[in-house]
């Protein structure tokens, strides 16, 4: 009976390490260290050139993918800050544009960040966007997350919203 019982704990034991977290948080900061945030998951990097109401920019987006949901940091430098400020409305516009939602929010009160939640249409199915727009000095920041809208947890979306500190 002892050996049955230590087999069992072992068993479970096993099993319980063999497990991984879905949302397996990690800071992460960016390699021109432009800002810090929390990804769920190791995050990969690309760089391309886009248009950004009329300005032609190279943006680097960093992402991770969790349960089919994107947690998204781009990034680009403007060529003032007047400029950085006065692109945050296109990059709203791109991504709405994007997921065929109309843009139904209210402006923002000066100095608070630009803010999206929509749901839109997307590789075949409804999707949901979350995030936020924001500049600081010349550069401009999306912080976003992208999934389906039932799959989206409220928390997980919080977290790395809130975990986003331009430095």
């Amino acid at each position: 009976m002892h050996i049955k019982q230590l087999f069992l704990a072992g068993l479970g034991a096993a099993l319980l390490g063999g497990c991984s977290p879905t949302y397996n948080w990690r800071d992460y900061t960016s390699s021109d260290g432009a800002y810090r945030v929390l990804f769920p998951a190791k995050p990969s990097t690309h760089t391309r050139s886009i248009d950004l109401g009329g300005i032609r920019v190279d943006m680097t987006m960093t992402a991770a993918e969790v349960e089919g949901n994107t947690f998204a940091v781009g990034t680009a430098v403007a060529p003032d800050p007047a400029m950085a400020q006065a692109t945050l409305p296109a990059m709203r516009q791109a991504l709405l544009r994007n997921i065929g939602a109309a843009d139904t929010a209210a402006a923002p009160s000066p100095g608070a960040p630009l803010e999206v939640d929509a749901t839109g249409k997307g590789n075949g199915g409804p999707v949901r966007l979350v995030g936020r727009f924001v500049a600081k000095g010349t550069r401009v920041y999306q912080v976003i997350v992208v999934g389906k809208p039932g799959a989206m947890k409220s928390e997980e979306t919080r977290q790395f919203l809130s975990s986003f500190a331009p430095q």
